[in-house]
């Protein structure tokens, strides 16, 4: 059996783009559900950056109490409800970064490769929006936030579960777009691809990411960011 790179993928902003519109129905069914404002959507403000802590945190920080299991599963209810109603009035909002589906497609393909999805949303949202945008979620290893309060252990159930399937694995590379992104492959020691649609990749640059490509349009061009993706380095300042 040959050996094979494992590439993880993040979703929001990775694979797919929202313009926000994901994080304000969220911020949206917990005020309908519990009649409090939601503190923020700006998720740098809250620990790990999981959809299972962030909820987690606000419960507690509102009402004094740990969240319960029946409410995690109300509240996602409502919020897949809201995302798929969302998604049918307004699809142009809610797309694919360029390339991804088409790159998704090919490296399932490629005997050197294995391809996963390790995201800080929980899983039946996350599979949504996969679907929507027609990446093949039901091929691919998918780690969500159910359950998991760190996005380490998000990201190394993944590689356990791709393991399992491949024992072969010579190497991980995590492809991800966000802050959260280039911290939890450093602490983890995983090689790492920024991904940054609008252009900005200075914004990973600065925080120690060593590979940032713009979209996955030009096979090559991800290969190569592949070989040579490295564990981030300390951040610039």
């Amino acid at each position: 059996m040959s050996a094979k790179t494992l590439l993880l993928f993040d979703i929001d902003g990775t694979l797919v783009h929202s313009n926000k519109i994901d994080s304000q129905c969220f911020a949206h069914i917990y005020q309908t559900i519990y009649e409090r404002p939601f503190p923020s959507i700006d998720w740098r403000v809250y620990p790990h950056v999981t959809d299972h802590t962030i909820f987690g945190t606000v419960i507690r920080d509102q009402f004094q109490r740990e969240a319960e299991p029946q409410e995690i599963q109300h509240f996602q209810d409502q919020f897949v409800a809201l995302l798929q109603q969302k998604r049918q009035r307004q699809p142009q909002d809610f797309m694919e970064v360029p390339g991804a589906k088409r790159i998704i497609a090919r490296l399932l393909g490629e005997a050197d490769f294995t391809v996963g999805i390790a995201t800080g949303g929980w899983e039946r949202p996350a599979r949504l929006k996969l679907q929507h945008v027609g990446i093949p979620e039901h091929q691919l290893v998918l780690s969500g936030a159910d359950e998991q309060i760190r996005r380490e252990d998000i990201l190394q159930k993944a590689i356990d579960a791709t393991r399992a399937q491949h024992p072969h694995l010579e190497r991980i590379v995590y492809l991800g777009d966000a802050s959260w992104d280039v911290r939890t492959t450093r602490n983890m020691g995983l090689d790492f691809i920024g991904i940054r649609r609008a252009g900005d990749l200075e914004v990973l640059h600065e925080l120690g990411a060593q590979v940032v490509i713009q979209d996955f349009l030009d096979y090559p061009t991800v290969l190569r960011a592949v070989a040579e993706a490295r564990v981030p380095d300390a951040p610039r300042r």
